[in-house]
């Protein structure tokens, strides 16, 4: 079921799914979150969507920016009012996001079913074994929460994703580490209008789920890519561990890694900078279990 929206100030949009309360595209802005939470706080109701062709502000886990050219990614913010989910599993809400999008993804370029990984907790990534950080990034999601434990909860997510960006236009200090659709898809053109749509057909199905109580562990821990993988992990602290990964939680959504004795422990998602996963056959860069 769709409706049609055209909102004061924005553009005339395509039919949109009934599950969403608000959406709005944008051409330029600094921040789609920033408009998300400022709908929430307006008390605009679960479920709405802000979409931009430019940001000039985006921004990443742990203070990082989001650059991308104007057209060449799908940029998004969606605000939640998770009054269904309990504290600690609001860590599902941006993984049924991120699996929507590598599903959707997938589809529109035309690649193999499970091509796309996560890298924990939520960034969509491509096996490279050769890069220095041993995957190529496609998309980033960033999670903002408030209120969490009460009624009042309120959850913006935000998506970026490469989506038809050629290698050639790549910024030189982030070409090993990135890549869009249309380079993994082999030069084929990506529809970002098609890839959104396809995004919440995918998305919707899940949210009633999480909803309900459901949640796809078996295909979270599917697309895990740190899965038995040999990683550094940076610490708030300003430390680091290089370890093997064991897995994933899937009731608390953390990243389970083994130590040096063969001891498993568990990292929550605000308990970590960032994970960079070692290229297989690079060696561990630091003995297991010990901080550098």
């Amino acid at each position: 079921m769709t409706r049609r929206d055209t909102p004061p100030g924005g553009d005339a949009r395509r039919d949109t799914p009934a599950f969403l309360s608000r959406s709005e595209r944008f051409r330029s802005v600094p921040s789609t979150n920033d408009i998300v939470r400022g709908w929430m706080t307006e008390g605009t109701a679960e479920v709405c969507l802000a979409i931009a062709d430019e940001q000039t502000a985006g921004r990443g886990r742990s203070g990082r920016s989001w650059v991308a050219p104007d057209g060449a990614a799908l940029l998004l913010s969606l605000g939640f009012r998770p009054t269904y989910a309990p504290p600690d599993r609001l860590w599902r809400l941006p993984a049924i996001v991120a699996l929507a999008m590598a599903d959707a993804a997938e589809e529109v370029a035309g690649l193999p079913a499970g091509m796309l990984k996560l890298k924990w907790p939520n960034d969509i990534v491509v096996d490279a074994p050769d890069a220095p950080a041993g995957v190529h990034k496609i998309a980033g999601l960033l999670g903002e929460t408030e209120g969490a434990g009460t009624m009042q909860v309120t959850a913006v997510i935000g998506v970026g994703i490469n989506a038809d960006w050629p290698r050639e236009r790549f910024p030189a200090d982030l070409a090993d580490a990135m890549t869009s659709l249309s380079e993994v898809s082999r030069g084929r053109p990506i529809d970002s209008a098609e890839l959104l749509d396809a995004f919440l057909q995918r998305l919707e199905p899940r949210l009633l789920g999480l909803r309900d109580g459901h949640f796809d562990v078996a295909g979270w821990h599917d697309r895990q890519i740190t899965t038995g993988r040999s990683v550094r992990i940076d610490m708030p602290e300003g430390t680091a561990l290089a370890v093997k990964t064991v897995g994933v939680d899937g009731a608390s959504g953390a990243l389970i890694y083994e130590d040096a004795a063969g001891a498993e422990h568990e990292l929550l998602i605000g308990e970590v900078v960032q994970v960079r996963i070692v290229p297989r056959g690079g060696g561990d860069r630091g003995r297991p279990g010990v901080t550098l």
